[in-house]
């Protein structure tokens, strides 16, 4: 049960920044030529905004919910926002498929059952 709105949002939004940031130290190296072989680079670029994102965003999120299941399943259902979006948008590989639709729908449910289900 979500006790505090705001702070939800707030955890939902630093999910959503820490999968963006993944998504780029993870892929860069299939998108830029540049970011081939630069594992360090990319280790040392993103991974403090991303656990700094993530920790938050439990942090904030178990403010709101009291719980550990909720924050991991919203967490999973953000990465599932994110990662069809930027796939699309900078590696040209589309979302519009079946399965990746049903995915994103899935997702986007388990997001509102935690949100909405008492």
């Amino acid at each position: 049960m979500i006790t505090d709105y705001p702070k939800f949002f707030i955890g939902f939004l630093l999910f959503t920044l820490g999968h963006i940031f993944a998504w780029f130290q993870l892929n860069s190296q299939f998108v830029w030529s540049w970011w081939e072989n630069k594992p360090v680079h990319s280790t040392l670029i993103f991974s403090i905004p991303i656990g700094f994102s993530f920790w938050y965003g439990v942090h904030y999120m178990y403010e709101a919910m009291n719980e550990l299941w909720g924050p991991r399943l919203v967490a999973f259902g953000a990465s599932y926002l994110v990662f069809p979006l930027l796939t699309w948008l900078l590696a040209g590989e589309t979302m519009f498929t079946t399965k990746t639709m049903i995915c994103i729908f899935l997702s986007i449910m388990i997001v509102l059952v935690q949100l909405f289900w008492n």
